[in-house]
């Protein structure tokens, strides 16, 4: 996907006055929103937000230069700012105060769109894109918005983005908008713990929430799990949600079904035998190609549908996003045709390589608990995991990572995966640490395969027809993150330019 400099916005938008955002604010037209002074544009409101390396505020002159009228910030910011020329509004949490500005700066676009948001450590993506599907074969016109990017229908929107997953509220609000004038009547919605915690989504309501199960992940940022699971619960509270689908299958999801039961309408569902549940998958005949043809109980009756995407876990996924579908009221009969041919960019993704090649999928599992999940939901034959662990984030879960693929996998080569700022023969010893101590109880073979490039072509050159490989952590990505730049790096085309060098080489 190419980035443009700026983030989508529509093109038509009728501007407010920034003393009806802000009483004491003098009487100025702003016609959007921005906190990147980069991306500004005439009529903007300049919102300089404090943040880990430096204030937005530092950069308010840069803004007033591209056009911005006025700027949003909080008292740290107005000493920062003073040489930029423009009037100041302050505020003690300008984050908060963001949030409300973009939706009234871009007419309150989601009040006339059906939102569908969907949290947990994994199985957002898989579930937006399921939901997607459906939504579209029952006729609405559907935006995606998640850590793959932005999409309307099948189109992928080019835009930059400042977050992996949820926009933040300024280019959120605009998205929405763009998505409306554009035709969108419906939205699925990556909603992230970041989101949640940053404000990104106080000012939307969601017709249905999804909540898909928590493991560890974002420690980094929460500090410690329950902190992030109160965050991940922000979304079933304070009327942020008119219904809740909850996947009980693990402690958190019934904890937060215990917790928001009164809270208003709630459907329960599990791949499991849980009595509770309302939505529950009552047979699902594996098929030699991988898929599923499964049958799911509803409360209006039992239905049956192929489900395409690979792993058992995605079970789970489709019966929340079945269950999120029919509580918004649409006839599932002819939503869940559309499950038999979804598929999602670097979540479990196949990449054929042809007759006498082994199975390849790239999928982006990138904590313990979906390294696991994605190694158990291959077809049948020797497992093989590439996987590595990103630099500057939480680095407790690098020796789990390891210690998972060891378990779930034959062979397992530990490799680069976005390094960062970090050394990444240190990332690999952490890993590799974890998968050996793990190799004892369970006999996999474990190796370093330096960068990359090099360990999917060693996966390659060592596997046969019978094989299964995993190229695990950067999914859909496109580019590798080293210390100063990003370099290109797509899994799945460097997968076919190793196997082709490879065939060329045997068949010299």
């Amino acid at each position: 996907m190419t980035s443009t400099s700026a983030p989508l916005r529509p093109s038509r938008n009728r501007p407010v006055q920034l003393s009806d955002l802000f009483p004491s604010a003098p009487r100025l037209a702003v016609s959007g929103v921005s906190i990147d002074s980069r991306s500004v544009l005439p009529g903007d409101l300049y919102v300089g937000l404090p943040g880990n390396v430096t204030h937005g505020a530092r950069f308010a002159a840069t803004a007033a230069q591209a056009g911005a009228v006025a700027l949003l910030t909080d008292a740290a910011g107005v000493e920062l700012a003073a040489d930029s020329g423009l009037p100041v509004v302050v505020v003690a949490d300008p984050r908060a105060e963001l949030a409300r500005a973009a939706a009234e700066v871009y007419g309150r676009p989601g009040e006339r769109l059906a939102l569908f948001g969907v949290t947990g450590t994994t199985g957002k993506t898989s579930t937006s894109f399921l939901l997607a599907a459906g939504l579209s074969a029952v006729g609405h016109q559907v935006g995606t918005i998640g850590t793959i990017g932005f999409r309307l229908g099948e189109r992928q929107l080019a835009s930059a983005r400042t977050t992996v997953t949820t926009p933040e509220s300024s280019d959120l609000q605009a998205l929405l908008a763009y998505l409306e004038e554009h035709g969108a009547d419906a939205v699925a919605m990556e909603v992230s713990s970041h989101a949640l915690a940053l404000h990104r989504v106080d000012e939307l309501r969601f017709g249905v929430a999804g909540f898909t199960n928590l493991g560890r992940d974002h420690l980094d940022f929460h500090h410690d799990q329950e902190s992030y699971f109160q965050a991940k619960a922000e979304l079933f509270r304070n009327g942020r949600a008119s219904a809740a689908v909850i996947c009980i299958d693990d402690e958190y999801g019934r904890r937060l079904a215990q917790e928001v039961r009164d809270a208003g309408e709630m459907s329960l569902v599990t791949t499991g035998a849980d009595s509770r549940a309302d939505y529950y998958v009552s047979s699902a005949q594996l098929q030699p190609d991988g898929s599923r043809l499964v049958r799911l109980a509803t409360p209006s009756g039992e239905v049956g549908f192929r489900l395409g995407l690979l792993g058992e876990f995605n079970l789970r996924n489709a019966t929340t996003a079945a269950a999120m579908l029919e509580v918004a009221g649409l006839d599932l009969t002819v939503a869940l045709d559309a499950f038999a041919q979804a598929a999602v960019p670097g979540r479990m993704q196949r990449v054929d390589l042809g007759p006498h090649a082994p199975g390849v999928i790239v999928d982006f599992a990138h904590t313990p608990e979906s390294v696991t999940a994605a190694l158990h939901g291959l077809p049948a034959g020797r497992r093989i995991a590439v996987l590595g662990c990103g630099g500057d984030r939480d680095q407790a879960k690098r020796g789990p990572m390891g210690a998972a693929a060891a378990s779930g996998a034959e062979l397992v080569i530990v490799t680069d995966d976005n390094p960062r700022s970090e050394d990444p023969a240190e990332i690999r010893a952490a890993v590799l640490a974890g998968a050996r101590q793990e190799a004892e109880r369970s006999g996999a073979q474990v190796m370093d395969g330096g960068d990359r490039a090099q360990a999917i072509r060693t996966a390659l050159s060592m596997a046969g027809p019978q094989d299964w490989i995993a190229i695990l952590g950067k999914g859909h990505e496109r580019g590798q993150q080293l210390a100063h730049e990003t370099i290109p790096f797509d899994d799945v085309a460097v997968v076919a330019r190793e196997w082709q060098a490879i065939a060329g080489e045997e068949d010299a």
